[in-house]
């Protein structure tokens, strides 16, 4: 039988395989790096060195994060009230596990869906409950089906390599449509940071020369090697770098000093940045005015309830729904799904306005929505007697008595007032 000849390429690829394994993903990456049109390595890690990535990441973060992680329980009639008493509750709204806190570990879910798309946890299962959620990294997860089907998650990292049951693993997916695993928004975005991550190399190269632009020292006899070191080490060297910007240079023996120039506008390099934090921003959507950059006002409003409604929505809303549905999906049994839906409220935006919180408080309250003690109990004070009762804005009375008041004056027939 005649000996399969692989090609040159493939057999690199052979022998890189047998060097240091299909599971030694930090390997595969430095052999095989993102690559881009500016020659940028491009990864999770470098991208967060962007000021922008750093920015938009942490503002959806941190925003998810800090709204408080709710487990209501539906009740035959209709309504909702707060499942304290569930196990689940204390997971998703006090501490996942015993070394992280609700903000930090739902901070690094969002974090890992800007960043890889995914984000990853083990369920650490005791008497058939889930008692603690452990977070994994998702640059060391694969994910593939088995022969039936099934879908199965393969960890690696310096311990070893191993293999999880769908049943086992918590998996929020990101933006990708119905497949095993979400689009890793990093890696589709490489062109764009790795220009970016061109113009930061290029700004800092400027100023490592002291913002002074470099030139041509012209001299009218030809120089012996001896000769180019002094002149380089006594007339070029002391001028270079940013600490030594501002001297005086002194020429003589006929030497003459030639800028050559390149203004950064005649380059369009201040454009380019400018442009460059827009188009990192349109990539995690979120509006350039919140990381700072507000060359060009925003079109969403000009207050600030109208700004945080269009963050919320456009931005925020997404990754809201899609970890509420996977912990419907993962942590809570079937048969209980109709009953416990677990939801972000998202009026923890408001905590930081008390004028947008006041106002919102005022309608639900006058409009029988929420009663006082409702109320009280967001702003954690104690309750007050009596403040159960559900009121209307005609002064306030409860509601089951709004329709005992007589009619207003103006409201009545024309006949009534006749027979008085």
């Amino acid at each position: 039988m005649a000996e399969t000849r692989l090609s040159f390429p493939a057999r690199i690829k052979a022998v890189v395989r047998a060097a240091f394994g299909l599971t030694d993903a930090d390997a595969w990456r430095v052999a095989y790096p993102s690559g881009n049109a500016a020659g940028k390595h491009v990864t999770a890690e470098t991208s967060l060195e962007l000021a922008t990535v750093w920015a938009c990441v942490r503002l959806l973060s941190e925003t998810v994060a800090t709204l408080p992680f709710m487990l209501y329980k539906t009740a035959a009639d209709g309504g909702r009230t707060v499942a304290g008493d569930d196990p689940l509750y204390a997971l998703i709204h006090d501490a996942p596990n015993a070394d992280h806190t609700a903000v930090e570990f739902w901070e690094g879910v969002v974090l890992s869906l800007c960043l890889w798309g995914n984000a990853f946890a083990k369920k650490e299962i005791i008497g058939g409950r889930v008692v603690a959620l452990t977070p994994l990294r998702c640059d060391r997860m694969a994910v593939r089906r088995t022969s039936s089907g099934a879908r199965e998650y393969i960890y690696s990292d310096p311990k070893g390599r191993r293999v999880y049951r769908e049943d086992e693993i918590f998996h929020v997916r990101g933006f990708g449509g119905a497949g095993d695993v979400g689009l890793s928004p990093i890696s589709f975005a490489r062109q764009s940071l790795g220009t970016a991550m061109a113009a930061d190399e290029l700004a800092g190269a400027i100023f490592a020369n002291g913002a002074r632009p470099t030139g041509i020292l012209t001299i009218d006899q030809v120089l012996k090697p001896e000769q180019r070191k002094q002149v380089q080490d006594a007339i070029v060297a002391p001028f270079v770098g940013s600490d030594n910007a501002g001297g005086l240079m002194v020429l003589e023996a006929g030497m003459t000093f030639q800028a050559v120039s390149m203004k950064p506008e005649d380059s369009q390099f201040l454009e380019t940045r400018s442009f460059q934090v827009e188009e990192i921003c349109r990539w995690f959507r979120v509006p350039p005015f919140m990381v700072g950059h507000t060359q060009k006002s925003t079109s969403w409003g000009s207050g600030l309830e109208q700004q945080l409604i269009g963050f919320l929505t456009f931005a925020l809303k997404p990754y809201l729904s899609r970890i509420e549905q996977a912990v419907s999906r993962s942590l809570i049994p079937a048969a209980q799904r109709a009953v416990l839906k677990p939801e972000f409220k998202v009026e923890g935006l408001l905590r930081t306005d008390s004028a947008a919180r006041s106002a919102f408080y005022a309608v639900m309250v006058t409009n029988g929505i929420m009663t006082r003690n409702e109320v009280r109990r967001l702003e954690n004070l104690p309750p007050l007697p009596g403040g159960d009762e559900l009121t209307v804005q005609s002064q306030n009375v409860p509601l089951a008595e709004a329709n005992k008041l007589p009619a207003p004056a103006a409201a009545r027939a024309p006949e009534d007032e006749e027979d008085q």
